[in-house]
């Protein structure tokens, strides 16, 4: 065969082989995008699931924290009308009145009032949302607070204690920003905080077979991906039913609390009325008394008892030898399960609920 022909031949069959090489190329390049594609959709839809979770999740943090926060207002403005009254009925007294609540339970009332007062007032201006979450998740932990020596953080100087707190819930000791800015996620570790589909190489400047090889690599770290998702998502769900049960039972505590706190305001409108018009409030104080001193006595019962759940950390502190471990801002640092994720203090949670409840039932009605 002349060698022409022989090139020709050679030429076509090459040029066959190309076309077929280049044809499997295109297919495999097309099985890849789909592949991708698939596991993109995939993504995609548990991501949209997750994310509404996590709008819910914030939600009820944030309606939590508010609650928490205008609750230890209130606590405030019980103790300076009860200390008021108290005042006024040992005036002239040689046996004072006194109430009977251990000291570490009403100093445990005030260091949470102040820093609530202080916590709403620090963040006046910037609004309160982001922060009244990031109560709801720091709040109790610093209460907790803790260092070697299990010294409360309750028991620091009012200032001090505001001042940790504040950190705590808007200073960036979480890697993805802090929770008081950052939002629910940051509950969240960085293992479920974005998609992983950062897999170079399985477009069409990549050969066949290595787009596809690709493909199915992007395809398994979805699959890889969703299941931390789902598994954040129900935290999430978790630590929102909670936010809504501990809601639920501090309204109700409350509603007991603020019933004593209404005969306290009656009773000082009335000492008030008296004394605008002139007449002698003594013998009016003498026959109130006992009710005053009894509202004084539940009202700050109560207030004890929410106090109790308000401090219950939301998710477990870190702790090593029975010690919690605090960061360089001296702040408790969280417990994380393997996804770096922070853990539901379920087990405490559910006791202190349960606990919250029988103590409010023993409280004589107003």
């Amino acid at each position: 065969m002349p060698l022409p022909l022989i090139l020709g031949a050679a030429a076509l069959v090459s040029a066959a082989y190309g076309a077929k090489k280049g044809y499997d190329g295109y297919q495999k390049h097309s099985e890849a995008d789909d592949i991708v594609n698939a596991a993109k959709a995939r993504y995609a839809d548990k991501k949209e699931a997750f994310d509404v979770q996590e709008k819910a999740t914030n939600a009820a943090l944030e309606a939590l924290g508010r609650e928490e926060l205008e609750i230890g207002k209130k606590f405030d403005e019980f103790k300076t009308l009860a200390n008021d009254l108290l005042d006024k009925l040992n005036a002239d007294r040689q046996d004072k009145l006194k109430i009977n609540i251990p000291k570490h339970k009403l100093q445990s009332i005030e260091s949470y009032s102040y820093t609530a007062v202080g916590v709403l007032g620090a963040t006046a201006g910037a609004g309160i949302a982001g922060a009244a979450a990031g109560f709801a998740v720091y709040g109790g932990v610093m209460a907790l607070g803790a260092a070697s020596t299990g010294t409360a953080i309750s028991s620091l100087a009012g200032v001090a204690a505001t001042n940790a707190t504040l950190a705590a819930i808007g200073g960036g000791s979480l890697a993805t920003g802090g929770l008081g800015m950052a939002g629910g996620t940051a509950i969240l570790g960085a293992a479920v905080a974005g998609p992983v589909l950062a897999i170079a190489g399985w477009a069409y400047d990549s050969h066949g077979d290595e787009a596809l090889k690709n493909a199915h690599k992007a395809d398994r770290e979805v699959d890889s991906s969703i299941t931390k998702l789902k598994n954040a998502q129900q935290q999430l769900s978790k630590a929102e039913d909670y936010a809504f049960d501990i809601n639920d039972v501090l309204r109700s505590v409350y509603g007991q609390f603020d019933k004593y706190f209404e005969h306290l305001k009656y009773a000082a409108r009335r000492i008030e009325d008296i004394r605008s018009r002139k007449l002698d409030p003594h013998a009016e104080m003498a026959s109130m008394s006992a009710n005053i001193m009894r509202a004084i006595q539940n009202g700050y019962t109560l207030a004890a008892i929410m106090v109790d759940l308000i401090t219950t950390p939301l998710f477990r502190v870190k702790e090593v030898n029975g010690n919690v471990v605090k960061d360089k801002n001296d702040v408790p640092v969280m417990a994380t399960d393997a996804d770096g994720s922070m853990i539901l203090n379920s087990t405490k949670l559910d006791e202190q609920i349960s606990e919250t409840k029988t103590k409010a039932q023993g409280v004589e009605p107003a």
